[in-house]
């Protein structure tokens, strides 16, 4: 089959003015909870983040939100990683999120801010052993030689921290994007498709309008 005929409705629902939230953390909430209960949606937490590194260079990659209220969304990392490092130079970022079963997909822009360090320790000390042993095990985004060198540093770790708590690794730490723009997409018949955006204006009030497919 040619990649031109693969296609498909979207059928699953539509988006009006009259169902929207006024507040964009509301409407997320209401989609993102939807999402949570939706069988068909794998990973529903996923979401890509899109950064823009010193030299103009876009680039993306999917991470988990961990945490959403008013004041942003919230995901950790490596602080020598790739997109930790991009938004040293350019805290601008996109999010996305891809709830393709539903046929929807929230699309937010905003602020990167390091969050405290009384937060990443709150959320290291709740992570499994083994996943605070692996941010220990790896530098990301640093070349390796194998996956055997990458275990193997695990399992050193293991051993290094086999008693007692393992403490918070001083490169590693998270983000609160703080949003500007939200972006709705509801997928619809013949193309032709709801999107609704929220954009932040001057005075901090959220401004809602449709726009065209």
């Amino acid at each position: 089959m040619s990649l031109e005929d693969e296609r498909r409705e979207y059928r699953y629902s539509r988006l009006t003015r009259a169902s929207l939230h006024d507040s964009p953390f509301a409407q997320f909430q209401h989609w993102l909870d939807q999402a949570l209960q939706d069988k068909g949606v794998a990973d529903p937490t996923a979401m890509c983040v899109a950064t823009v590194d010193a030299s103009g260079k876009p680039w993306q990659r999917l991470v988990l939100l961990k945490h959403f209220d008013e004041h942003g969304l919230v995901f950790y990392t490596n602080l020598g990683s790739r997109k930790a490092r991009d938004i040293a130079d350019n805290p601008q970022v996109s999010l996305h999120f891809p709830w393709n079963a539903m046929d929807r997909q929230v699309i937010v822009g905003g602020t990167a801010q390091r969050l405290s360090s009384v937060e990443v320790l709150k959320y290291f000390i709740s992570r499994p052993r083994d996943s605070q042993l692996a941010a220990w095990s790896s530098r990301q985004s640093s070349r390796i030689n194998s996956r055997q060198a990458l275990v193997g540093q695990f399992m050193q770790m293991r051993e290094k921290f086999r008693h007692g708590d393992i403490p918070v690794p001083d490169f590693w730490g998270g983000f609160r994007v703080a949003p500007a723009e939200f972006e709705f997409w509801q997928g619809g018949e013949h193309r032709l498709h709801d999107r609704f955006q929220y954009l932040l204006d001057d005075s901090g009030q959220w401004v809602i309008s449709r726009l065209a497919p």
